[in-house]
């Protein structure tokens, strides 16, 4: 179809041309001769005039409506009167016939008018942001399924401005502690500190009273880690109006939860939801942020050019607490228990609430290390900090509390439940499961899977006693060093495993493959000398005794 600028250049150009007249040129091209006049007075075509359209029954309410828009005027946002509330206080209190549809539209473009939100107030001004500058940071809440339950949890987010980069991290708590490990995180992950400014809401971790302005009172270990990393917080404006200055964040904290968060994750734990949203921020460097060119990945580059070196010394992170250990041989830590060794009973001990563990220290020593327990009156307690006194009471492994959670974890495996099984048919119930103390003991100095091929060497050959697991134990650990393989990476028990039966199956095969030795045969030719002088002495001795008997 024809534009009607097309259509007045054909006319005019027939008027040109062939020099028609107005009646030819209107019956050529099926147009009204007022058209045509108009066409050869002017190229361009005059604007359509829109009709003004009756609306009888919005005629009929407009001022009530005004009226009540004018009453959200000092009215706190959140509270002010949606169109669907405009249209029933219009039915209910003035009985108007006139439909939600027209309400609602009339509503969208009068609103603006009334209220001022309208033109310059609501422009965007782009911004450019330096390489290594600034960023910003915020919080957001989730769900996880987390060890089969529904908890919910608080997503940290880092974003620095110029590239997009940002990291995440899910904790059970948005306290201070979570906070600033957010921080120290994204820190390391990203090579640096920002040289400018990091942007934030009135954070209570960080702030407690906000002042005039952007002056804020804030919390002391909060300026305390500030300093120590050497950066400046700008705090945006409270409530909506402070939203806008930091819309990277706000956006990313959204786009984050609807792309990788969603449905709902189903984890065992908070440390194996975060491995994954580390794969997760390395997988976000490809994409390319609104109409850049370049991709997150390329400009990050440019970032960690400019971004301020690390301090030497990390900060950290925990909430300073002094707990008292009781008779359990547990602390009590934020309505949570957590275990440490027995021999520390009754003592107060310095430990270290962060937002994902807890650590207890002795002194300087570290002597506990526990997940964070989330819920309330939970417990996280290991096995290993009682073996000393079950060595006195075997009686009580059965039915203790650290025998279930070490069977909940997997850190007591098959192997020591059939080594335990076996060893009180040989040994009886109270020598049996000192035996398997003892084995739990070689944990603390031998890496688990040596332990583990020590057990099933023992198993196989029917020798169920902690010396035997300790020999073979040292055997299997030898050879996996003199293979190279990193114990660390606990490689599969059924190479390990492999290895011992081998030697117990087939020793002259393990012989053949330990390293060739090229020193020289030891010689005892120095020894044959010794003992021909001694000969010797002897033989002179015995003569001289003999001629002085004879004398």
């Amino acid at each position: 179809m024809r534009s009607r600028v097309e259509e007045f250049a054909e006319i005019r150009r027939a008027a040109r041309v062939e020099g028609l007249s107005i009646n030819a040129l209107a019956k050529r091209f099926r147009v009204h001769r007022r058209t045509v006049r108009q066409a050869l007075e002017s190229a361009e075509p005059p604007a359509r005039k829109t009709p003004v359209r009756a609306a009888p029954k919005l005629d009929g309410v407009r001022e009530l409506i005004d009226g009540m828009l004018r009453q959200d005027i000092d009215a706190p946002r959140k509270q002010r009167q949606t169109a669907t509330r405009i249209w029933h206080r219009l039915l209910d209190e003035h009985g108007a016939d006139v439909g939600y549809p027209t309400v609602r539209d009339y509503v969208r473009w009068r609103r603006p008018e009334i209220l001022g939100t309208s033109g310059v107030s609501r422009a965007m001004v782009p911004q450019e942001h330096a390489p290594g500058a600034e960023a910003e940071v915020d919080f957001g809440e989730l769900w996880v399924i987390l060890a089969g339950v529904k908890t919910k949890c608080y997503m940290f987010a880092f974003r620095l401005s110029h590239s997009g980069r940002a990291v995440h991290r899910v904790y059970p708590t948005q306290a201070l502690e979570a906070f600033l490990e957010g921080h120290i995180d994204a820190f390391e992950e990203l090579g640096g500190v920002p040289t400018l400014q990091i942007k934030y809401d009135n954070l209570s971790p960080a702030v407690t009273q906000v002042l005039s302005g952007r002056a804020r009172v804030e919390t002391t270990r909060w300026a305390l880690f500030r300093s120590h990393y050497g950066f400046d917080a700008f705090y945006c404006e409270p409530g909506i109006n402070g939203a806008h200055e930091k819309g990277g964040i706000e956006g990313e904290v959204g786009r984050f939860r609807r792309t990788w968060l969603s449905p709902m994750p189903v984890v065992a734990s908070l440390a194996e939801l975060n491995a994954r949203i580390r794969e997760w921020d390395l997988r976000d460097e490809r994409r390319r942020i609104g109409q850049k060119i370049s991709t997150v990945a390329q400009d990050l580059s440019s970032d960690r050019e400019h971004l301020a070196q690390l301090p030497r010394d990390r900060f950290d992170p925990g909430l300073e607490l002094y707990p008292r250990v009781d008779r359990s041989g547990l602390v009590t830590v934020r309505q949570a228990k957590y275990s440490v060794p027995v021999r520390l009973i009754g003592r107060k001990l310095r430990v270290s609430l962060r937002a994902s563990e807890l650590v207890v220290f002795d002194g300087r020593q570290v002597v506990a290390r526990h997940e964070r327990v989330i819920e309330r009156y939970g417990q996280a307690v290991q096995l290993d900090h009682y073996l000393e006194v079950l060595q006195h009471k075997p009686g009580a492994l059965g039915g203790s509390t650290a025998l279930a959670h070490a069977r909940n974890t997997g850190a007591f495996t098959g192997l020591h439940e059939g080594f335990w099984a076996e060893s009180r048919k040989v040994n009886g119930d109270a020598a049996g499961t000192r035996e398997l103390i003892d084995v739990l003991l070689l944990h603390r100095t031998m890496p688990t899977p040596a332990v583990l091929a020590g057990i099933s060497a023992a198993l196989t050959v029917g020798a169920v006693t902690a010396d035997v697991v300790a020999v073979e134990a040292r055997l299997a650990a030898a050879q996996l060093e003199k293979n190279d393989i990193a114990l660390i990476e606990a490689p599969t028990l059924p190479k390990v495993v492999s290895l011992t039966q081998r030697r117990l199956t087939d020793p002259a095969a393990v012989i053949a493959g330990l390293p060739q030795d090229n020193r020289p045969l030891p010689s005892v030719a120095g020894y044959d000398a010794l003992l021909t002088k001694r000969a010797a002495k002897h033989a002179v001795t015995a003569s001289m005794s003999e001629g002085g008997s004879g004398a």
